[in-house]
């Protein structure tokens, strides 16, 4: 199991670790933040950008495919303060036919982070609230 803890350095400033990796996030100054670093939502791009490009390009190495670069962009439309809608570029540099880049706009969509925001992956929340 993976397991992520976040603890609130000051204001909205939170340091996060992930596995033994230190990832720091916050809010805006304009939504009472010190901008320290990405809003929260703004990882939820940022982890489906990167796991497009890795998806792809596990299958293509699987596939004996030269994809040579790869680039994923990811656009959020926000509904209020959550994101509602993504919008995911890739690009690839590489001789591929027609039916090799479809597969790969498929598999794209595969990936374990499209899959979970797109309402595969079950998230309870506990009723409880722990006292430390």
């Amino acid at each position: 199991m993976a397991s992520a803890h976040a603890r609130r350095r000051q204001g909205f400033l939170h340091d996060v670790e992930i596995d033994g990796h230190a990832l720091v996030l916050d809010e805006p100054e304009a939504a009472g933040g010190t901008n320290q670093g990405p809003r929260p939502t703004r990882l939820l791009a940022a982890a489906l950008a990167a796991c497009t490009a890795i998806t792809v390009e596990m299958y293509a190495a699987r596939k004996e495919w030269k994809l040579g670069e790869v680039e994923v962009d990811v656009e959020m439309t926000y509904e209020g303060a959550a994101p509602s809608s993504f919008t995911v570029t890739l690009r690839v540099q590489c001789d591929l036919d027609d039916d090799q880049v479809e597969r790969l706009r498929v598999i794209a969509g595969k990936c374990p982070v499209h899959r979970a925001l797109a309402s595969e992956t079950p998230v309870s929340i506990e009723d409880r609230i722990e006292r430390v």
